[in-house]
């Protein structure tokens, strides 16, 4: 293992908790004591025994030999497998007496999850993150007399973590995967993979939604699911896939993502006012399947659109419920603010008509995934929520690279909460810590703790589409910035001589780094001697480390320094446009006219979240004209863009610039047409037009033509598409 951590103390024996009387030796002075005997020949036994003498030989330098067959004697044995009705699903019961140990199972991974727990809490093994575990060599290992039952709260669970390619890390921390449970993985957003747009479409429109006049055909285009032909359709599909994957009895049937594009044609729109929800709609047909294939499960999104339960019709015992709290605020439990309060009603809503929902909860950045997100004090009392109202099954979509934000141990906190979420949760925290960080963990739980502090007296919300410029006047503004700065490099001070844990907390680090870079460019007096300082840190130690992406677009970081050093470093502004006076013939946005006047020529270029210094346009042309003042010469004019299909804000047709003395008379200076951009990626796009020789004049007009609807391949098909700017620059 590539982050083993060992620990220093070499006792005789191992023999926990303290004082209980041993009742089976496994080894004795580097000799097994002990045999392991399968009680069943199934593959999860199998696993539980590898992983039992996986363990044990790196503790003791021995294995146990292993044996099928159970035996009524438990003396001298570790019988793994053994059926109990004391522990349900993934559930298992430790027993040790007699001299001998049973890890009884509840049912699927049971009997491994009762050795995880027997190495962990009886044989001192603790795992952390990806291959970084600590244990403790010993010679002589014994196992006191112990009677334990557990079972889970969420039969299915679920992280977003890096451990994928280490086994040990998902069958210690307990975690499942989509794909050995839903037929040929078809878990979510699967109305397109089950019917195509590009198949289907053109001959059979009828199938899709009906938005603004038309039927919309598309790759995020929902269905028309009042249309009987459809339901047929899906239905053959829906048999041909159960039968070419035999043992996999679950498959989402679930709307594509996007938001607001459920068909609104007229036979949809009565069942919908009459069911106050589109989820009606969509409940109404998975029943119908439900009813068809009785002996298999469907899961259904409940998201955006369909977050709220219908009225009257109620999903059968067969149909899978998977809401998401995608739009929920994260700064304060999901009782305690507007967003998540709604997201609480919906929850209840399903809770009262079913018994079978899967919650996917979202806790991170998505746009700035290398940014603080100090939502650790909300976890335990949300998954509580979750658990009381009937959920059995919780993905929790966090930290999905290294680099994310104290990713290991928000995974490690949320794994042990799924679990039991009775856990302390300050005391996960700790624990985590202590193994992960060494001495350096008082000072980042301090650092945790304040910016906690911080972020619920500052009053502003935690986003998962935040920019850390979203909180520079509170959990991240001048002076906790400072103190934040300072825990750390006593942090990294106090694990100098330790090259393991000081790597940890480096890219602990990173988050904040990052936010200090992203704030500094707010700044046009930035010091940029200092900045350049902290670029090159924040550059060398994502490179050392590996931490190459920014957000779920992929955008590199590696790009993000590049274009930082041309596109954010302070310099001397030679915009003859700076500071113009802004004269609006058809303005933003009314969200983004606060910031309009002085965003277009102030220099200060936005970020990859259009929440700060970008003015926005929706589904409407942006004509303005620039006031420089007094007559200038100039021969360049260009418009800085951003484009983030997944905000569904998309590069416009075209920009056009004219130029006058007066204001009434204007002369072409000439049209830039974009090229339409499918990429998922987050750009900043230049809309520039040069004359031949140099012009002079006093006004300049911008006119910006929209694409209008957002497109048959993107999320928002059929619906008006946005469009951001942020600066002009004339040269």
């Amino acid at each position: 293992m590539r982050n083993f951590l060992k620990r220093c103390l070499l006792p005789a024996a191992l023999l926990v908790p303290g004082l209980a009387q041993a009742q089976l030796t496994l080894v004795e002075n580097g000799k097994a004591k002990a045999e392991i005997r399968l009680a069943a020949d199934d593959p999860v036994n199998r696993e539980a025994a590898v992983l039992l003498n996986h363990f044990l030989e790196k503790i003791t330098g021995t294995q146990l030999p292993v044996y099928e067959g159970d035996t009524p004697a438990l003396k001298g044995k570790v019988v793994i497998g053994r059926s109990t009705a004391e522990a349900g699903e993934d559930g298992f019961l430790l027993e040790c007496r007699d001299g001998g140990l049973s890890v009884g199972t509840g049912g699927d991974k049971g009997a491994l999850y009762g050795v995880v727990t027997l190495l962990e809490d009886y044989l001192g093994v603790r795992y952390y993150a990806y291959q970084t575990y600590t244990l403790t060599p010993a010679p002589t290992v014994r196992i006191p007399e112990l009677r334990r039952a557990e079972t889970p709260a969420f039969r299915f669970r679920q992280t977003f973590s890096y451990g994928n390619d280490d086994p040990i890390y998902e069958q210690w921390f307990r975690l499942e995967h989509q794909d050995q449970i839903f037929a040929d993985n078809l878990w979510v957003h699967t109305f397109n993979r089950l019917l195509p747009a590009s198949q289907y479409g053109q001959e059979h429109p009828e199938y899709y939604s009906f938005l603004n006049g038309q039927r919309r055909p598309g790759d995020h285009s929902q269905w028309c699911l009042t249309n009987p032909d459809l339901f047929e359709i899906v239905a053959a599909k829906v048999d041909s896939i159960f039968k070419a994957n035999p043992g996999k009895n679950m498959m989402s049937i679930s709307q594509n993502d996007g938001n607001n594009t459920y068909c609104q044609c007229e036979e949809c729109r009565k069942v919908d006012e009459y069911e106050g929800s589109p989820s009606g709609n969509i409940i109404r047909f998975l029943n119908k399947l439900a009813e068809r294939f009785p002996d298999k499960q469907f899961s259904t999104l409940a998201y955006l659109f369909s977050m709220h339960p219908p009225k009257h019709v109620k999903p059968l015992p067969n149909v899978n419920i998977m809401l998401c709290d995608i739009d929920c605020k994260r700064e304060v439990p999901l009782t305690d603010n507007a967003s998540g309060q709604d997201f609480m009603k919906a929850l209840e809503g399903w809770a009262a008509i079913s018994d079978n929902i899967f919650v996917w909860d979202y806790g991170i950045n998505f746009d700035n995934m290398v940014a603080p997100f100090p939502n650790f004090h909300i976890l335990k009392p949300n998954i509580q929520l979750f658990k009381k109202n009937h959920a059995t099954m919780l993905f929790e979509q966090v930290n999905g690279q290294r680099g994310t934000d104290f990713a290991e141990m928000r995974a490690y906190m949320l794994a042990k909460l799924m679990w039991n979420p009775e856990l302390d949760a300050d005391s996960l925290m700790l624990s985590f810590m202590d193994g992960y960080y060494g001495k350096a963990a008082p000072y980042l739980f301090r650092y945790q703790k304040v910016m906690q502090g911080a972020l619920l007296a500052s009053d502003v919300p935690l986003w998962i589409y935040d920019s850390p410029i979203s909180h520079k006047d509170g959990m991240l503004n001048r002076r906790l910035m400072k103190v934040y700065a300072g825990l750390f490099d006593r942090a990294e001070e106090a694990v100098a001589d330790d090259s393991l844990r000081l790597a940890h907390v480096q890219i602990s680090r990173l988050p904040l780094q990052y936010s200090e870079l992203e704030i500094e460019r707010t700044h046009p007096d930035g010091d940029l001697e200092a900045i350049s300082r902290k670029l090159a840190v924040f550059r060398e130690r994502s490179a050392r480390y590996g931490i190459e992406h920014l957000n779920e677009r992929n955008n590199r970081i590696a790009d993000y320094c590049r274009l930082y050093e041309s596109r954010y470093l302070p310099r001397p502004n030679t915009n003859k446009a700076a500071g113009a006076t802004v004269i609006w013939n058809n303005p933003p946005a009314e969200r983004y006219r606060p910031i309009a006047d002085r965003a277009v020529t102030d220099g200060l270029y936005g970020g990859a979240s259009y929440v700060e210094s970008w003015v926005g346009w929706v589904g409407r042309d942006a004509d303005f004209v620039l006031d420089l003042g007094e007559t200038k010469e100039f021969s360049s004019v260009e418009t800085d863009f951003l484009l983030q299909s997944g905000g569904w804000v998309l590069l416009p047709k075209s920009v056009s610039y004219a130029y006058s003395d007066d204001n009434r008379t204007y002369t072409d200076l000439g049209t830039y047409e974009f090229a339409e951009d499918r990429d998922q990626s987050i750009k900043f796009v230049t809309g520039k037009v040069a004359a031949d020789r140099p012009v002079r004049a006093r006004y300049i007009r911008v006119k910006v033509q929209t694409i209008g609807l957002c497109p048959s391949w993107h999320y928002g098909v059929g619906y008006p598409a946005w469009f951001f700017l942020d600066e002009v620059t004339v040269k």
